[in-house]
C-alpha cells in the first residue's frame, strides 16, 4: 500500500493507493504543501 501523508499548519491528512503510479499523480496535486510519499505492506 502507498501512502501520501501531507502535513499542514497543526495536523497531518493520510491518504492510501493500491498502486505507485496513483500514488505518484495525487502526489503531484499537493505542490503548495509539504507532503510525504511512502511504501507499507
Amino acid at each position: 500500500m502507498w501512502v501520501i501523508t501531507v502535513f499542514e499548519e497543526n495536523t497531518y491528512r493520510m491518504f492510501e493507493y493500491s498502486s505507485k503510479s496513483e500514488a505518484t499523480s495525487a502526489l503531484n496535486k499537493f505542490k503548495q504543501q509539504t507532503a510525504l510519499l511512502s511504501y507499507t505492506k
